[in-house]
């Protein structure tokens, strides 16, 4: 899927499959955040908000994502949730306020580096 980065009725737009994969940020229903990755992320987001996407966000629904990027391959998706998974929760607003120095990127556009 490609993924358009304008939001519509607060859902993110995406189109053609085109095999990429994906990190996001759920906001749940109690206000805390959840990091995850996937392949299909419309997908993703109907089963946690199902229930069956994890125990985490079964408890704390109706869920929303605030936040989507997207690579080329699933190890750079899962490098990229573990890096979000270990921000502070500041960090985290700050990412999906669009603020990529406090959100965990550096000047020179590496994470954790100066």
């Amino acid at each position: 899927m490609r993924f358009e980065e304008t939001r519509r009725a607060g859902r993110f737009l995406m189109d053609e499959r085109d095999g990429k994969s994906y990190a996001y940020l759920l906001e749940c229903g109690d206000g805390t955040l959840y990091c995850g990755w996937t392949n299909d992320p419309e997908r993703r987001l109907q089963a946690h908000n199902a229930g069956t996407g994890s125990r985490y966000t079964r408890a704390r629904r109706p869920v929303r994502m605030v936040y989507l990027e997207s690579f080329d391959t699933r190890r750079e998706a899962m490098r990229r949730e573990a890096r979000i998974k270990r921000m502070t929760r500041a960090q985290k607003l700050a990412l999906i306020a669009g603020d990529p120095v406090s959100g965990g990127k550096r000047k020179n556009g590496r994470d954790g580096e100066t």
